[in-house]
């Protein structure tokens, strides 16, 4: 896409919607052009963009499921010229493309460069999108389904190397890059990963956190990569038949 105004969107926000489902909005400090992030629904949403003097842009899809595309023809109706970018493989089942894309493709979305990353298993045609850092602060990461803070998404379509591939991919970023996943799961993924690993001290510090946040009924997204390495149990799987077993001892795999 072209679109690249004068100074570039420099902040993210989530929206929480429906049971667990965060939609992330990339934009400025003011009023002026955003885009969304897996929009589940559309009336929150728009209402929030409203709300803000915030005018949709760009939508961007990390895979098919309706939880993450649900809202696009609403909005769309709303903001009609804003652009839907999303894997051209999956260009089927994520309607109202208007830019396929694949992994390795670049692209500026709102002034910012955006790297795509191929991040199968969830879905067999699951991508990413990276946002490289700007000056000092770290990079952001949409990454869908792929990867929960503590876990990852269910293999509805992809095996379980190609879930370690992926999950590898994504742990190669700079530690400091947000990992903005489109779920709240955290509490339960550290609880399960606490009990695979009772007198692992990094794990239950982050779960004892993490209950704090909830029980104040704030999130616990923006993850970060160099947290995920730290603690997340499919992350540090040193194969696939690691996090094979993981798969089949989680009873919270979802997503």
């Amino acid at each position: 896409m072209q679109e690249a105004p004068t100074r570039a969107a420099e902040r993210v926000s989530l929206i929480p919607v429906l049971n667990d489902n965060y939609v992330f909005v990339l934009h400025g400090d003011g009023p002026g052009p955003a885009a969304v992030v897996d929009p589940a629904v559309a009336e929150p949403v728009a209402a929030w963009l409203e709300q803000r003097g915030l005018e949709l842009t760009a939508i961007l899809h990390t895979h098919h499921h309706h939880d993450h595309i649900g809202g696009a023809p609403d909005l769309l109706a709303r903001w009609p010229g804003a652009q839907v970018i999303a894997s051209a493989a999956d260009r089927a089942r994520i309607p109202h493309q208007t830019q396929g894309v694949a992994g390795g493709d670049r692209l500026t979305v709102l002034g910012r460069a955006v790297e795509v990353l191929e991040v199968p298993g969830h879905t067999a045609h699951h991508i990413a999108f990276y946002l490289p850092p700007q000056g000092e602060g770290g990079g952001e990461l949409f990454c869908g389904d792929t990867l929960f803070a503590g876990g990852c998404g269910r293999l509805f379509e992809g095996t379980p190397e190609q879930m370690h591939h992926s999950l590898g991919l994504l742990a190669q970023l700079p530690a400091a890059t947000r990992v903005w996943c489109a779920h709240e799961y955290t509490e339960g993924n550290l609880r399960w990963a606490a009990a695979q690993q009772p007198s692992d001290g990094p794990i239950a510090q982050r779960l004892e956190a993490v209950r704090a946040r909830r029980a104040e009924g704030q999130p616990t997204i923006p993850s970060s990569i160099g947290l995920e390495r730290a603690t997340n149990l499919f992350v540090r799987a040193a194969d696939a038949a690691e996090l094979r077993r993981h798969r089949g001892s989680k009873d919270l795999w979802r997503g």
